[in-house]
């Protein structure tokens, strides 16, 4: 199941165009400031559907920015595909190792076992 590359226009006004965009009033605190202005902002990325907010700053202009910031780290994320695993030959010397320390081994279980007497 391979999923198609995310890919987003270079420019923040072309990549508005595709998105919607809500404006509403900040929570926490802040005093009278944010009561008042409606300065968080929220995005709604229309072909990814994926949604981020910001209500950090007392600009809403800077809040968009920091949206617009979020939207492209996010879809970054998503467009991320760990690179396929190569695997390594083992070398003969560590495989002469190990079975060097497997005869060892053996030889200790086998000294562990009590004596038979015939």
């Amino acid at each position: 199941m391979s999923k198609q590359k995310i890919i987003l226009p270079e420019q923040d006004e072309d990549l508005l165009a595709e998105c919607q965009v809500q404006t509403f009033r900040s929570s926490g605190s802040g005093g009278q400031h944010i009561n008042v202005t409606n300065s968080a902002v929220r995005l709604t990325h229309f072909p990814t559907g994926i949604v981020v907010s910001s209500q950090t700053f007392r600009s809403q202009y800077r809040n968009k920015q920091n949206c617009l910031a979020k939207l492209r780290q996010t879809v970054e994320k998503l467009n991320y595909r760990q690179p396929k695993r190569i695997p390594t030959k083992i070398p003969r010397t560590v495989k002469n190792k190990n079975v060097v320390k497997k005869e060892r081994h053996s030889q200790k279980k086998i000294l562990r076992k009590p004596p038979k007497f015939d």
